[in-house]
């Protein structure tokens, strides 16, 4: 006989598990919070200027990272009218939110970091 779930099964766990499992499937991925946070330090960008900043990653898989954090309306892109056409991508008002959140972690990462390798 299986036990049944008691923590996870009021109204509020249930909705709150649900917000964590969206906001990890938006966010999720080796990439997304290197580019958000270049970009929030860098403003406007522009593609060849993400792919310099983001260390590693390919054109084809920044250009879906962006693709899909475009879509979830985490950053804008804006197609210049010039020539040779140029892209510049931006973070949104919306995606700017995200900003605590990515400081926390980037702290974290750094006490971690510091404690792990203090000797």
């Amino acid at each position: 006989m299986k036990k049944q779930s008691v923590l996870n099964t009021t109204q509020v766990c249930k909705v709150r598990i649900q917000a964590i499992k969206d906001a990890m499937e938006i966010l999720s991925g080796k990439w997304k919070f290197h580019i958000l946070g270049t970009l929030l330090q860098g403003d406007k960008l522009r593609f060849m200027d993400l792919l310099r900043e983001v260390e590693g990653i390919a054109p084809k898989m920044l250009s879906k990272e962006l693709q899909d954090m475009e879509v979830n309306q985490l950053i804008s892109r804006n197609v210049c009218n010039t020539k040779p056409i140029t892209v510049e991508y931006e973070i949104t008002e919306y995606g700017k939110t995200l900003k605590p959140i990515i400081d926390e972690i980037a702290n974290w990462g750094i006490a971690y970091r510091t404690s792990m390798f203090k000797k």
